[in-house]
């Protein structure tokens, strides 16, 4: 589905050359005439992104602008603002209410495109971005595994997530179980370090999964990375009573308690080198059935596809 754009300007020669343009790129352009007729068309079609006019009748682009960072449904579309030359500190407010870029006029339309680009860009990584890891999420990661299997070069998918973790966070609440998910991000991370892999890549699908690519012969010294240094840093999570113990208890809703171990974490791998892989689902599915071999393990462990074929 083309990105949709929405053009504010009372300029009509204006919105004609920025809608032919934008149009000619693959974006779908709707127009409007000042900030009212603005706020109405967000209203029934909410863009991606708004380039906004500031100096209007009726209703300028600041108020607009302001309006429209406010209201649920808008509040989260990229602005850039179009500004007279040389007006600072409409530039100054525009970007404290909340605009992610100006263009002053006049302007080269090629420059415009560009940054109409640059700004979606930048919103689809943030909004791709999980809150907690700060690690890319499943779009980036899709986009990253096709992106190897295009290159054909050796490479190994790594889907891991943790055991025990859901009695941990039901035992010591979300606040500490989100630490734990946060340490793990870094155990990944580091791990590329540790390796000497400059071209890893660690992503976050949610909870307590992950995915990490690495190059095909590095696969197995970042998984013994990964698992030297959480489980040397998970008991740090514990209280001491239970870090001691090598367990917690948790009672269930009839009121029977049952012993859990520590977190650890599971990887299941498949590589590229005795298989080809053609598509993302394929890797995502091969690695999945890895890490559940891998699960039947106590503690930490990994899993490696060794098939051919």
């Amino acid at each position: 589905m083309s990105e949709r754009i929405l053009v504010v300007d009372d300029d009509e020669d204006i919105l004609r050359v920025v809608r032919i343009n934008l149009e000619l790129e693959g974006f779908e352009v709707r127009t409007a005439v000042d900030g009212v007729d603005a706020l109405d068309k967000a209203a029934e079609e909410v863009p991606d992104l708004i380039l906004l006019d500031i100096m209007m009748p009726r209703m300028d682009g600041l108020t607009c602008l302001r309006r429209l960072r406010s209201h649920p449904s808008t509040a989260g579309a990229s602005i850039i603002l179009l500004t007279a030359r040389g007006l600072t500190e409409d530039r100054v407010t525009g970007l404290e209410l909340g605009a992610d870029d100006y263009i002053t006029k006049p302007f080269d339309v090629g420059e415009l495109v560009a940054r109409v680009k640059a700004v979606l860009r930048r919103t689809q990584a943030a909004r791709d971005t999980s809150p907690l890891t700060g690690l890319p999420g499943n779009f980036r990661i899709g986009e990253e595994i096709e992106d190897r299997i295009a290159k054909g070069e050796p490479f190994a998918l790594i889907h891991c997530d943790l055991d025990n973790f859901k009695a941990f966070n039901d035992h010591y609440g979300f606040m500490r179980g989100d630490q734990v998910i946060k340490f793990c991000a870094e155990c990944l991370s580091k791990a590329a370090d540790d390796v000497g892999d400059a071209g890893a890549f660690v992503g976050h699908i949610g909870g307590d999964d992950f995915v990490a690519i690495t190059a095909a012969e590095l696969a197995e010294p970042f998984c013994k990375a990964v698992i030297d240094r959480f489980d040397d840093g998970i008991l740090d999570y514990y209280d001491t009573a239970d870090a001691l113990r090598g367990y917690i208890e948790v009672t269930d809703r009839r009121g029977e308690r049952f012993a859990f171990p520590v977190v650890s974490i599971s990887m299941g791998v498949v590589t590229n080198l005795s298989r080809p892989i053609s598509s993302q689902w394929e890797a995502s599915a091969v690695a999945v059935e890895m890490k559940e071999y891998a699960k039947k393990r106590h503690g930490s462990s990994y899993e490696i596809d060794r098939r051919s074929g």
